[in-house]
């Protein structure tokens, strides 16, 4: 599989990497050389689904059969360094919610079912399970507390960005594992890109109001109504109002959009698509 990415910016922040069955996946260089993770990001290529969903659908609400599903866990699981059966995962509605993650949630959303919902994020600190959460366009947030050896990964729409659901993570990460932002290592994962996310007026309003001050960072006012929302540097903003050094913060170099023959893209495939999924466990 001969991929070439189409960089948004020269952040150099992320690596494609193969698996040892061939899959592509993407990798945090922050989290990586740390030694305390294992950690990915998957690409729509090394799958068994078929059509718009070819062919690593990681979505079980995309009408994908069941069992390529998991049979695409599987291959992304063996592709980055874990078992499926580890995976632990969110049930995405926009919202704030964030969940702490123990031992009885081992394999839920995957072998077993949830017994939760309405949850955008996922925290914690054992070792071997895997945090997963789904995206086609929407932002991926990354946690690592490199002190008290926790982690969180968390999926932050337009609505999750407005809500600072980064900021939220890091404060449950506080309260469960005594987390010091200043110990945070953050990453915003590949997800849509200012110049592909136009947005209407009242969307924007509602950034005005949560990042006041921050306006012309993030918005760019097209006219009639169109404005281009920097989701990327709203959730900078976000980990850095949450206490994390911005040297520990490490920016996408990768927009779904612009790399819709590789990456699942909501606004690229004209919603018809599956979904790429970010991963995360403690060694």
């Amino acid at each position: 599989m001969n991929i070439i990415f189409n960089y948004s910016n020269n952040n150099n922040t992320t690596e494609l990497k193969y698996g040892t069955n061939g899959v592509p996946y993407i990798s945090y260089k922050k989290l990586e050389e740390t030694g305390l993770v294992v950690q990915g990001f998957s690409t729509k290529l090394g799958g068994v689904s078929k059509d718009h969903l070819a062919e690593l659908n990681l979505g079980y609400s995309r009408g994908d059969d069941p069992l390529n599903v998991t049979k695409n866990h599987e291959i992304i699981g063996e592709a980055i360094g874990f078992d499926y059966k580890d995976i632990v995962t969110t049930n995405q509605t926009h919202t704030t919610n964030v969940r702490v993650v123990t031992e009885a949630d081992r394999g839920k959303g995957i072998t077993c079912d949830r017994d939760y919902s309405d949850v955008d994020g996922l925290v914690t600190n054992v070792k071997g399970l895997v945090l997963a959460t789904y995206f086609a366009d929407c932002v991926p947030l990354y946690f690592l507390d490199t002190k008290n050896k926790a982690i969180g990964l968390t999926h932050s729409g337009w609505r999750g960005t407005v809500g600072k659901i980064g900021k939220v993570t890091v404060e449950l990460m506080t309260k469960e594992y005594g987390t010091d932002p200043l110990d945070v290592i953050a990453c915003v994962g590949p997800s849509i890109c200012r110049n592909c996310y136009e947005v209407s007026e009242d969307v924007a309003d509602e950034f005005k109001k949560a990042f006041a001050g921050h306006e012309d960072e993030i918005l760019i006012d097209k006219g009639n109504g169109k404005f281009q929302l920097d989701l990327w540097q709203a959730n900078k903003l976000v980990f850095l109002e949450a206490g994390i050094k911005e040297e520990n913060i490490a920016i996408t170099d990768i927009c779904t959009c612009c790399n819709k023959e590789y990456l699942f893209s909501h606004r690229g495939h004209n919603g018809m698509r599956g979904n790429l999924a970010a991963f995360m466990m403690l060694k």
